[in-house]
């Protein structure tokens, strides 16, 4: 897991993080439920890489789904992994599954 992705361990922490951060949030949803744990893994590796390389634009944050409920019913996830960029705690983007680092790439893109 890449240092520049924060891992909060309940709503009030992902609240704050989302207040503090002061740039584009992309906050991925990850489940610890036998299926999802693989996605979820091979997810910590792609977004830890996209957040070194948007350091500085970008806050990456990792939400475990049991942890974060309330942002979870928030931004209306319904499996794991799924990611959600967000701009001012407003959901911007979203992508569900599994996805590449093109793929991330390319939401950001088009986003920020």
């Amino acid at each position: 897991m890449a240092k520049r992705v924060h891992q909060p361990r309940e709503d009030a922490e992902f609240d704050f993080i989302l207040r503090m951060s002061g740039v584009p949030v992309l906050a991925y949803f990850i489940g610890t439920w036998p299926k999802a744990i693989e996605p979820c893994r091979a997810m910590d590796l792609v977004v830890g890489g996209v957040a070194d390389e948007y350091a500085g634009r970008l806050t990456a944050v990792r939400a475990d789904i049991t942890r974060c409920p309330a942002a979870t019913g928030r931004y209306g996830i319904t499996g794991a992994p799924s990611c959600v960029l967000l701009k001012e705690g407003e959901a911007v983007a979203h992508g569900t599954g599994t996805m590449t680092a093109t793929e991330i790439r390319e939401l950001l893109d088009a986003h920020l």
